[in-house]
């Protein structure tokens, strides 16, 4: 249970199914890795909670097959009416133990993303696709965090239209609407190190390729040049860590970029409200959270237009990208560092969107309903 978008969705909903009445039990992975934990929020719910050591993320048919057989002898043990998967690996395992069992359970699965895109292989797609082609057999419902997703997983075969409904993954708003106060900001940009006058960009991501701080760091090179109270702060950890600052240290704006490592959850809200513009140039997103996190902190938010991202930022609420257009970043951060009224408005309008569509309530509302519609066939 590493910290991420998926995840943090997965205990929302499992923490409110419980306090709807539902006897939840989540099976999960250890959280292994530089990407931070939640396994720990896990602690004092009402649902249950049971590791499975060997369930990594990584690809490895040893732990993987080892991962199976533990699954499906836990899913005999609790008997459940419905499994209800999340994220490849344990979608994949969790679906083949489930459809195995006697008496069979129903299956539902949530596509928070899919492992086959543009970026990688098209050998190393064919598998991907060929395996969730696989698993889609076994599943009586699927659930997907974007209308972007559920049409792409379509478009090749996964699954049909009259087996699919969008629930918009949501975030637990109450800590993010809160205002931070003046003296937290001014601690926080001193324990970074940000000047009190600085238009603070904030990404916030595992430090992996995916994730687009490459195309960050290029644009800086010359908004920094036209910009001298611009600081990024990045926030986050990953396996490219090192690269990344790399880059960063060969453009010569080492002075111009901060990093915080991993910052717990409970401290995003912060982060986001001592800066002034959340930037994402992340290649792949399903959903976004923190987009919505960024809204609901009062932020401006700019993206990539792609995936899930047009279906939650316009021109009332931030700006879209081209993908990996430099030119087109560099215009879109320029005219928000320029007008502080304009990113004033612009976080408004976000905030009151965010709060209004993106709540965990409606969210869970939709997978119950699809629970019962599982249930009466």
């Amino acid at each position: 249970m590493i910290l991420g978008g998926a995840q943090e969705n997965t205990l929302i909903t499992c923490k409110l199914l419980a306090q709807r009445g539902h006897d939840v039990t989540l099976i999960t992975g250890p959280a292994i890795g530089p990407e931070g934990e939640l396994l720990s929020q896990t602690k004092g719910q009402k649902y249950k909670t049971i590791v499975v050591d060997k369930l990594v993320r990584a690809i490895d048919p040893i732990k993987d097959f080892a991962s199976y057989y533990e699954i499906k002898r836990l899913l005999k043990e609790i008997a459940p009416d419905i499994v209800h998967t999340h994220s490849a690996k344990g979608g994949i395992l969790g679906r083949f133990a489930a459809s195995n069992l006697r008496p069979r359970p129903k299956i539902v699965h949530t596509i928070h993303g899919l492992a086959f895109h543009s970026y990688q292989s098209q050998l190393l797609n064919k598998f991907y696709i060929a395996i969730k082609k696989a698993a889609a057999k076994r599943t009586d419902f699927f659930i997907s965090v974007s209308d972007a997703m559920a049409r792409e997983a379509m478009s090749v075969g996964i699954g049909q239209k009259d087996k699919f409904v969008t629930a918009p993954s949501a975030v637990e708003k109450e800590i993010f609407l809160k205002p931070c106060s003046d003296e937290e900001k001014i601690e926080f940009r001193r324990k970074y190190d940000i000047p009190k006058d600085a238009v603070v960009l904030i990404t916030i991501a595992r430090l992996v390729k995916m994730k687009g701080h490459s195309y960050i760091v290029e644009s800086a090179k010359k908004l920094s040049k036209r910009f001298d109270n611009v600081i990024w702060l990045f926030v986050g950890d990953g396996i490219d860590a090192g690269e990344i600052k790399k880059q960063i240290h060969d453009a010569g704006l080492a002075e111009r970029f901060r990093f915080t490592g991993l910052v717990p959850p409970e401290e995003i809200p912060l982060a986001v409200g001592s800066s002034e513009i959340l930037l994402h140039c992340s290649l792949r997103e399903a959903f976004g959270r923190i987009f919505l996190q960024g809204m609901l902190c009062g932020k401006p938010v700019i993206a990539f237009n792609l995936d899930a991202a047009p279906e939650i930022i316009n021109e009332s609420t931030g700006r879209l990208v081209e993908p990996e257009n430099i030119e087109h970043l560099i215009e879109a951060c320029r005219e928000l560092i320029e007008d502080e009224q304009l990113r004033n408005q612009l976080g408004e309008n976000g905030r009151e969107f965010a709060a209004e569509k993106f709540s965990p309530e409606a969210m869970v509302d939709t997978i119950e309903e699809v629970y019962r519609k599982v249930l009466e066939k």
